[in-house]
């Protein structure tokens, strides 16, 4: 089972010990062959919406900044406990905050 976990902002400033600590994590996840890709988001985007045959585009930002996704990780488990218990972990290392957990569908 796939799932996505994003991650809004906080305001813990990152330290030194903080990346550390969340580059073991992400090595573990890796090696283990659980991490499929994680990254960060740029803040604005672009929303793509369509109403009939018309398109519209509109640059971001679309949200209040403690409310936008400013990372994700796509990661490859056994259940969705077990991806609730690494956002967990990832909490932990992170401190304050909230992330979510989606399961992916498809192929």
């Amino acid at each position: 089972m796939r799932y996505l976990m994003t991650t809004k902002p906080s305001d813990t400033a990152p330290d030194e010990a903080l990346f550390a600590e969340m580059g073991k994590f992400i090595e573990e996840l890796t090696a283990s062959g659980v991490l499929l890709a994680t990254g960060g988001l740029e803040p604005g985007g672009v929303l793509v919406s369509s109403a009939g045959d018309e398109i519209t585009v509109t640059d971001g930002p679309f949200a209040e900044a403690k409310e936008a996704v400013v990372g994700f990780a796509l990661i490859e488990v056994r259940s969705k406990e077990e991806a609730i218990e690494l956002a967990r972990r990832f909490r932990r290392i992170v401190g304050d905050g909230v992330s979510v957990v989606q399961e992916v569908f498809g192929p």
